[in-house]
């Protein structure tokens, strides 16, 4: 019994298995058919999606190399502004006394400078009795005098709004970040920054006022602070508004830039004054060498003044003492 039940399961097995060989040996080609079909579907849609990846890949190039044109058209725009305003080595008066934070006009520094020739003039003919010598004092207190206490006002405002910048640009990142636009994070800045870097985002903010646009308002700071820390963020603003970004880590990075370049300023200055001094030094030096001399043998001295001799030595040894001040200025005189 068991035996037949044994050959009756071989033969039942030997009947599947020749009946599954019998169908697939049937439907072989159209199974193999339906595995063509299917891979050339699978290799259609493959190709269709890189496709659709090379093309938003080359839009996403295109793209990035729109924004780059745009970017180095407003790079090479700015620099020819910039280069413009570079050609004129001193700017206009007018321009100066605004760049010094003087609440005047070009009049009234006339008048201002005239007053003051007249009165030093006055009192240099007081003292010592000669028109030559008072009629002198009188055009170097009213010509060189002014000019020079302006420079001195323009270069240390300068330096201030250097100073405070760094400072202004943080506030503006923080105010970006934490969802304020950029016109009032300008705003901010023009009513609660510090001197004189809230004047002239004050100034921004009113030629906004008068129908400028932002980095058209902020181009013009560049004019008022002839200062590459403006021209930098001009720059910034410019590309923002043109090509877009993240304007938050642009200004930040410019704030970082800013004061790595003044941390390195500081640091040449350190380093280069030891030269200075011993170039002020050396310079002062044969000056105090001839005052000593006059004070103890006036005789000795005198006859450099009196002699013809003694003006040529001393005409040639001014032209000496030129040429080595100047080299010693260039060999001290770092920009960063």
């Amino acid at each position: 019994m068991f035996g037949i039940d044994t050959t009756v399961l071989a033969m039942i097995g030997l009947a599947a298995f020749a009946a599954a060989a019998l169908g697939y040996g049937v439907l072989y080609n159209k199974i193999e058919a339906d595995k063509k079909s299917a891979n050339r579907l699978n290799r259609v849609k493959a190709a269709e999606t890189d496709r659709g990846k090379a093309n938003a890949a080359r839009d996403r190039i295109s793209e990035a190399n729109k924004r780059r044109k745009t970017m180095q058209e407003t790079l090479k725009t700015l620099e020819d502004k910039q280069k413009e305003n570079d050609k004129r080595k001193s700017p206009p008066l007018a321009d100066r006394i605004v760049q010094a934070g003087l609440p005047i006009s070009v009049q009234q520094f006339y008048m201002i400078s005239a007053v003051l020739g007249f009165v030093i003039g006055f009192f240099a003919f007081v003292t010592n009795g000669t028109l030559l010598v008072a009629g002198g004092a009188a055009i170097v207190g009213g010509l060189g005098l002014p000019r020079w206490i302006l420079g001195f006002l323009r270069k240390r405002r300068l330096k201030a709004f250097l100073d405070e910048f760094p400072n202004s640009l943080d506030v503006m990142v923080r105010s970006i970040k934490s969802g304020l636009p950029l016109n009032d994070s300008i705003r901010m800045i023009a009513s609660e920054g510090q001197e004189p870097v809230r004047t002239e985002f004050r100034r921004i903010v009113e030629a906004q006022q008068m129908g400028l646009s932002v980095p058209e308002a902020c181009a013009r700071l560049y004019l008022r602070v002839p200062l590459s820390e403006a021209n930098f963020f001009a720059i910034v603003i410019a590309i923002q508004a043109q090509a877009g970004g993240n304007l938050s880590e642009a200004l930040g990075n410019l704030s970082r830039v800013l004061r790595d370049r003044r941390k390195m300023k500081a640091k040449v200055a350190a380093l280069s004054m030891e030269a200075k001094a011993s170039a002020v030094i050396i310079g002062a030096l044969p000056f105090i060498v001839a005052t000593l001399v006059y004070l103890t043998s006036p005789d000795y001295m005198l006859i450099l003044f009196t002699d013809p001799r003694g003006h040529l030595i001393m005409g040639a040894s001014a032209v000496w003492m030129s040429i080595g001040i100047f080299v010693m200025r260039n060999m001290i005189n770092f920009e960063v």
